[in-house]
């Protein structure tokens, strides 16, 4: 009897410590945008509605299969969008290169009510990368470095105002340490911390666990030594645990040291299916209510699955995109050259 007691209590601890798989065998792609853009930053409302920023100017929001779009100007300049980020009353976007010019887009839930400028910058080395917001309040973009740091601006007044953070009180940069802003994903956002994730010179991870007021920074296996390798996302499901993703734009098919995972919130990092497919990808995700177990990584040789916390994967389509955010735990939304997609991921 006390044999099957003790019998019963393991069971119950191994089930409830057990992370069960996820599996999607199949993801159908319906376009939901189509034009001549390079759309690198979406942020979805629901499974109806997604906003976009893009090059040549535009920044939309897809209302089912209406388009809404708009065309900003800085002077005589049509500015190029790879970020975006969104509050309940506004939504935000940032232009890379020189100038970088950042949009406040009120937004009444419906319909876009006003445009204002509420940050702008110039630096010949000026190119900003992601963006994210903590809260309605307080918000963080990060860029390529102007001097011996990365750039980071942080707002504390609802995206009204904001601030450059100071060198000397963030991580010294390497030369030929940068980020990417290949889909607006290089910023994860969990509680007070961000991470950001860079590249080129070095794949580092930059950590704030109190919205920015302090910086420690940690080490990566990820491939890194050349302009174009490094960490091109990150994304976490709490405090601890988180992913990384990227590799070689150069040599997209080359698929080591492109992926990782951490367990104690960036502190260290254990590479991930090495060695075996998928090589670069752009942007990764968390599968929603997969308690860790679903990743989805999409780049432009197409989208990859794993199921199992990232040990094993596999190829659900070669169509590519550059960036993904899901709405739910089998609905996303991709971005790549020329498009806007939603994806539903299907068992």
């Amino acid at each position: 009897m006390r044999f099957l007691f003790i019998l019963l209590a393991a069971l119950t601890l191994i089930s409830c410590n057990s992370k069960p798989e996820v599996e999607f065998n199949s993801v159908e792609i319906t376009p939901v945008f189509i034009d001549s853009l390079s759309i690198r930053a979406i942020q979805p409302l629901d499974e109806n509605r997604v906003w976009f920023a893009a090059d040549q100017g535009k920044v939309g929001l897809i209302d089912g299969d209406i388009p809404k779009l708009a065309v900003i100007k800085y002077e005589d300049t049509l500015l190029h969008f790879r970020s975006i980020a969104s509050t309940n009353e506004a939504v935000f976007v940032l232009s890379i290169a020189n100038p970088a010019v950042l949009y406040k887009i009120g937004f009444d839930g419906k319909e876009a009510t006003n445009i204002e400028e509420v940050y702008s910058e110039k630096n010949e080395n000026v190119f900003y990368d992601s963006m994210k917001f903590w809260n309605d309040m307080e918000g963080i973009a990060i860029g390529d470095p102007t001097a011996d740091c990365m750039s980071v601006i942080i707002t504390r007044d609802g995206g009204n105002t904001w601030q450059k953070l100071s060198c000397e009180n963030l991580p010294k940069v390497e030369k030929g340490e940068a980020a990417f802003a290949a889909s607006n994903s290089n910023i994860a956002i969990f509680g007070d911390n961000a991470w950001i994730a860079t590249g080129g010179k070095k794949a580092r991870i930059m950590h704030t666990s109190d919205k920015g007021e302090t910086w420690e920074v940690y080490k990566t296996p990820i491939i890194q030594g050349k302009a174009m390798t490094g960490i091109y996302s990150v994304d976490f499901l709490d405090e601890k645990n988180g992913v990384i993703f990227g590799g070689n734009w150069e040599d997209k098919k080359f698929n080591e040291g492109n992926k990782a995972i951490t367990k104690d919130g960036g502190k260290t990092w254990k590479l991930i299916a090495n060695g075996k497919e998928p090589g670069y990808r752009s942007s990764v995700k968390y599968v929603p209510g997969t308690r860790g177990q679903g990743l989805v990584a999409v780049g432009s040789p197409g989208i990859s699955f794993s199921g199992d916390g990232g040990k094993n994967w596999k190829e659900l389509s070669q169509v590519g995109f550059f960036a993904i955010e899901f709405v739910n735990d089998s609905v996303a939304f991709a971005s790549g050259n020329k498009r806007i997609s939603k994806l539903v991921f299907k068992k």
